[in-house]
């Protein structure tokens, strides 16, 4: 499909993609309301951080709970407004927010059902064409194994697993990517550390 074919856009900015619940913002079971957003500890300074070194910092959310009928687009905006307002609030922001409203049918993290949700590299592909981002110098952040595999499956340069995310079996699946491209940190603030020492 024309709209998923892989950006290329060498020289332009390198990217860290951000999985939103349980590795920026406090994992809340389907979350609705916007009083319950809660910046995860150090997630704000990691942000920061990265951006001042030129990364483009985006998000790139799973939703399903639009695509259930639990929770409305205007809601979905009104959670967005309240973390980037804690954001704001320490000093930083994020570049965008995509996210994807589809339910999905099959309840497996490796199996790309849709192209736009992770797996799939659907949203790391439109916010490259969007924002002219170099998937190549660019990471992927999250704290389950979709979020991993969709790093891989954009072709970013590496992928990080969060452990302050949904409680879970330590992840044993072997990978036949890049042995240093995959590792476990305890947060964003190691995530952030670890890539920027990675840096030529």
């Amino acid at each position: 499909m024309m709209g998923h074919e892989r950006p290329s856009n060498p020289g332009g900015r390198p990217a860290v993609f951000l999985d939103r619940d349980g590795t920026i913002i406090e994992h809340v079971h389907y979350l609705a309301d916007p009083t319950k957003v809660r910046l995860l500890p150090g997630a704000a300074e990691a942000i920061r951080q990265l951006r001042a070194e030129g990364f483009a910092c985006v998000v790139v959310t799973n939703q399903s709970a639009v695509g259930r009928g639990m929770i409305t687009e205007d809601q979905l905006a009104q959670i967005h407004v309240e973390m980037n307002r804690q954001l704001e609030a320490e000093g930083t922001a994020v570049d965008a927010i995509e996210y994807c409203p589809l339910a999905p049918t099959i309840d497996n993290q490796t199996q790309v059902e849709f192209a736009d949700r992770k797996p799939g590299p659907g949203m790391l592909f439109r916010a490259a064409r969007e924002h002219e981002l170099d998937l190549d110098a660019s990471w992927m952040i999250g704290d389950m194994l979709s979020d991993v595999l969709a790093g891989f499956n954009a072709g970013c340069q590496g992928s990080l697993l969060v452990r302050t995310g949904k409680t879970r079996e330590p992840i044993k699946h072997t990978f036949e990517q890049s042995a240093t491209a995959f590792h476990e940190v305890d947060d964003l603030v190691e995530a952030a550390r670890l890539i920027l020492s990675s840096r030529p």
